[in-house]
C-alpha cells in the first residue's frame, strides 16, 4: 500500500511540474537548475501517454482470459509435445497484436491457466515483435531498406523459440510465478461474481490495471532519467564496430524503453551512424526487454527466473544478430 501511495505521488508530481514547469522554472531560486531536470517530466509523461493505451488493452484481454478462456481450451490448442509447442506460440502474435508494454500481464494469466511457462516465455517475447502493427511500422521506417522489417521478424522468431528451449531445459516443471498474498482474495471475490462474466470481467481488469500500472510508473520514470541525461555522442563513437555497436545499441534500446509500435522510427534516425546490424539489435531486443517490463517482471515472477532471464535473452540476441549479420548482411 505504501508502494502504490509512493508511485501515484510521483504521478501527481510529474503531472504538476508538466502544467506549470514554465512557472516554476521563472521562480528566482529555481533559476540555477539545469533546464535537462524539467525535460525528465516531459518525457515521463510522454511514455506514460504512449503506454497506457495498450497496458488498457493487456489487462482487459487478461481480464476477458481468467473469464472465458479455461485450462482445458488452453491444454487442447497448445501442442502436447514441449517443443512443438513452442512454434504456435511464436507466430500467436501475428493474431494478437500486443506490444511489450501490455504482454506480462497477459502472459502471467496463461500460465497461471495453465499455459506452459516455457511457451508463454515464447509467446511474451515474440509477440511484440512478430504482431501486424509492428511490421507495418517497421516497413514504413525503413522503407529504403525494406528488407529490415523481414530481418526483424525473422531474428525476433529464431530467437524466442531459441531462449524458449533454454527456458526450458532450465525451469522444466517449476512453477517461475511468483505468489501474492492478495491472490486467493482476489480469487475468492470474483467467485461470487461467476453469475456475471462481464462484472467479473471489469473487476479482474481493474486488479490488474492498479497492479500493473505501478510498475509502468517506476519503470517510466527510469527511462525517462536516462533519456534526459544519457550523452548520445558517447555512443556514436563506437557505432560502427560490428562487434560493439550491436551491443550498444542493445542496450539503449531497453533504457529508451520505447513502445515497439513506434520503436522503428527512433531506430531509423541512427541509421546513418550505426551498422545495420546494431539497429537489427535494437529492434529486435527492445520489445523482448526493457526497463518497463523488466519491472512488470520482477512483479509477477519468482526473482531467479528474472535474472536468468535477463542474463539469457541478451546473449541469444546478440549472436544471433552477429551470424545474421555475418551471412545475410
Amino acid at each position: 500500500m505504501v508502494k502504490d501511495s509512493l508511485v501515484f505521488l510521483l504521478f501527481c508530481l510529474f503531472l504538476f511540474l508538466f502544467l506549470f514547469a514554465e512557472e516554476i522554472k521563472n521562480i528566482s531560486f529555481l533559476t540555477r537548475i539545469p533546464s535537462t531536470f524539467f525535460n525528465v517530466n516531459t518525457i515521463f509523461l510522454s511514455i506514460i501517454l504512449e503506454a497506457i493505451p495498450f497496458i488498457l488493452l493487456g489487462v482487459f484481454v487478461s481480464a476477458v482470459i481468467q473469464s472465458f478462456v479455461s485450462e482445458n481450451v488452453i491444454r487442447r490448442v497448445l501442442p502436447r509435445n514441449a517443443y512443438l509447442a513452442l512454434i504456435p506460440a511464436a507466430l500467436l502474435g501475428i493474431i494478437f497484436p500486443i506490444c511489450e508494454c501490455a504482454i506480462v500481464p497477459v502472459v502471467r494469466r496463461l500460465i497461471k491457466k495453465g499455459m506452459p511457462s516455457h511457451v508463454g516465455v515464447v509467446f511474451m517475447l515474440s509477440a511484440p515483435i512478430l504482431n501486424p502493427v509492428v511490421y507495418a511500422s517497421t516497413y514504413f521506417a525503413f522503407k529504403s531498406t525494406p528488407y529490415v522489417a523481414n530481418a526483424r521478424m525473422f531474428v525476433g522468431f529464431i530467437s524466442s523459440i531459441i531462449i524458449g528451449l533454454i527456458i526450458y531445459r532450465r525451469f522444466k516443471g517449476e512453477n517461475i510465478l511468483k505468489t501474492k498474498k492478495d491472490d486467493h482474495h482476489h480469487e475468492h471475490h470474483h467467485h461470487h461474481q461467476r453469475g456475471n462474466k462481464l462484472l467479473e470481467t471489469l473487476y479482474h481488469a481493474s486488479d490488474e490495471l492498479f497492479d500493473t500500472g505501478k510498475y509502468l510508473f517506476l519503470g517510466a520514470f527510469l527511462a525517462s532519467l536516462f533519456q534526459a541525461f544519457l550523452d548520445r555522442n558517447v555512443l556514436l563513437s563506437i557505432g560502427t564496430s560490428t562487434t560493439f555497436a550491436p551491443g550498444v545499441m542493445m542496450g539503449l534500446a531497453y533504457v529508451l524503453s520505447v513502445c515497439s509500435s513506434a520503436d522503428a522510427f527512433v531506430a531509423s534516425s541512427f541509421g546513418s551512424t550505426f551498422t545495420e546490424g546494431s539497429i537489427l539489435a535494437f529492434l529486435v531486443f527492445g520489445p523482448m526487454i526493457d526497463i518497463k517490463n523488466t519491472l512488470m517482471l520482477f512483479g509477477y515472477f519468482k526473482k531467479n527466473f528474472v535474472l536468468f532471464l535477463l542474463m539469457v535473452t541478451p546473449l541469444v540476441v546478440y549472436f544471433s544478430v552477429y551470424l545474421f549479420q555475418l551471412f545475410f548482411i
